[in-house]
């Protein structure tokens, strides 16, 4: 069975999606830690990233990397941080929040955002690229 994340790459479920390329899709966290939590996964469905082949863990980071940039330049934050915890949807994702404090990082703390805001927060981070 396909996980949602490969749903969202498959187009059946949508995403506020900021970034895709060949191998890779970011979009916005629908249940975030904070304003700009993103997801960065790799399209093929792999479960632990530790699974994944050097090359292909390389690029994720690579991508992922360019993904903080552009959150670190729309999100007003004193950092992003990266998180990758993977056990509630068996498919690798990087988490990356943007952090006002170490409660930013918990997962229990949850911000709430309009549809309009999602979507103005996507296209304004996908404009940072």
């Amino acid at each position: 069975m396909s996980s949602i994340f490969t749903k969202i790459v498959n187009g059946e479920l949508p995403a506020y999606k900021i970034a895709e390329d060949d191998n890779f899709l970011a979009f916005l966290d629908v249940n975030p830690n904070a304003k700009g939590h993103t997801l960065c996964i790799p399209k093929k469905e792999i479960n632990k990233i530790f699974d994944m082949d050097e090359a292909l863990y390389t690029q994720l980071m690579q991508f992922s990397y360019k993904v903080a940039k552009a959150i670190e330049k729309t999100v007003p934050c004193k950092r992003v941080g990266m998180a990758v915890v993977g056990l509630e949807v068996p498919h690798v994702h990087v988490h990356l929040i943007p952090l006002s404090n170490m409660d930013d990082m918990r997962f229990i703390n949850k911000v709430t955002l309009a549809k309009e805001e999602f979507e103005n927060l996507a296209t304004a981070i996908s404009n940072n690229m």
